[in-house]
């Protein structure tokens, strides 16, 4: 029986680790879920963004998922990523799941394709709630990756249809406005995750939102310490919450990072443009730089560029001053020295794009 869904808390947005070759590294995803759940998450969530979804074949897709549940066992819950820009693909994808074992399957808004939001509550949501029943959905909406957005209306109404079929939302918008719509629309009852690190403290004590979790990038570094963050503010203390919050502060700024980088043209002539380095990027290079099993991100996502790196590396840095203890359980369970890593070149430069 699948651990039940519960909305709230710290879920981990997880990497999915390849090995040299690009192959999915099946026994270092299993140890990263393994270092989650002793961290004391709330729950993974396998095969999202994070997890590279748009480069996984479908094989690939199922085996992440089945290899979480598999580690999950009955300790914590698994949100399953099975959205797709193909409704049949997302119905296939979610029965897969619930077949697993997941809690619940994440359906991340058509992406490329960009339906309007009608479509997407009767042509997508709606056909996965009816053709995969006894399984939660949670849409997710991004719309800075699809293009598109289920509007709140649409929302609610698949919310109060189907109460516990539609128990909660991934909220990406970074719209606070939004979310307060989606309160309002959706009532007391219904359950709002943040889809964004640093607006969860903020989604959470908006009395007008009341966020009650995350799903969260840097959780697959400092799980404990966003545990920790997210458990403190829903028993109303702020003043934990906002201390813990202030010195994961440097990690937040790089779920995604943005550097000036220089072209040479080929007929000698130079210009400047702005490089943006996107999820998973960033939290996987510091991730490999501190020794954890990820290897690189697949291809079109490649290595940062020297800049970026710096700026990871940095923000590292800034955190193992501050808080050591956020980063030492990273040495305890992959058996790496975090400092020694940290102050070495060579590790980092091994990770720049050449």
């Amino acid at each position: 029986m699948p651990v039940p869904f519960q909305p709230h808390g710290a879920w981990t947005a997880l990497v999915t680790p390849f090995a040299k070759g690009g192959k999915f590294d099946v026994d270092a995803f299993k140890r990263l879920c393994a270092f989650q759940i002793e961290q004391g998450i709330t729950g993974l969530v396998p095969a999202g963004t994070t997890g590279e979804s748009p480069t996984l074949t479908w094989d690939e897709h199922n085996h992440v998922i089945e290899a979480s549940i598999e580690v999950a066992e009955d300790h914590v819950g698994v949100l399953a990523g099975t959205g797709s820009n193909c409704t049949d693909e997302a119905v296939a994808a979610t029965r897969h799941a619930r077949e697993a074992g997941a809690s619940a399957a994440l359906l991340v808004d058509c992406y490329y394709n960009g339906p309007s939001s009608l479509e997407l509550r009767t042509e997508y949501n709606a056909r996965v709630l009816e053709w995969v029943p006894e399984i939660p959905i949670v849409p997710y909406i991004i719309p800075g990756r699809s293009g598109t957005a289920l509007a709140a209306e649409d929302l609610a109404i698949l919310h109060l249809k189907h109460p516990l079929r539609v128990p909660a939302v991934k909220q990406a918008t970074g719209d606070l406005d939004r979310m307060r719509r989606d309160r309002q629309l959706c009532g007391a009852n219904f359950a709002i995750l943040s889809g964004d690190d640093d607006l969860t403290l903020t989604m959470m004590q908006d009395a007008l939102i009341r966020c009650s979790g995350i799903v969260s990038v840097m959780c697959n570094l400092v799980a404990g310490p966003f545990a920790r963050m997210v458990m403190a503010q829903a028993g109303g203390d702020s003043t934990q919450a906002n201390a813990i919050s202030k010195k994961l502060a440097p990690l937040f700024k790089l779920v995604g990072c943005r550097v000036t980088g220089k072209r040479s043209l080929p007929d000698g002539r130079t210009a400047e443009v702005e490089d943006k380095f996107r999820n998973p990027g960033p939290v996987k290079t510091m991730m490999a730089g501190l020794g954890m099993p990820v290897g690189l991100c697949r291809p079109p996502l490649g290595k940062l560029s020297a800049p970026a790196v710096q700026i990871c590396r940095e923000a590292l840095k800034e955190v193992w001053k501050t808080a050591p203890e956020f980063l030492n359980p990273l040495g305890q369970t992959f058996g790496v020295d975090v400092e020694k890593r940290l102050a070495d070149d060579a590790v980092w430069t091994g990770l720049t794009r050449a």
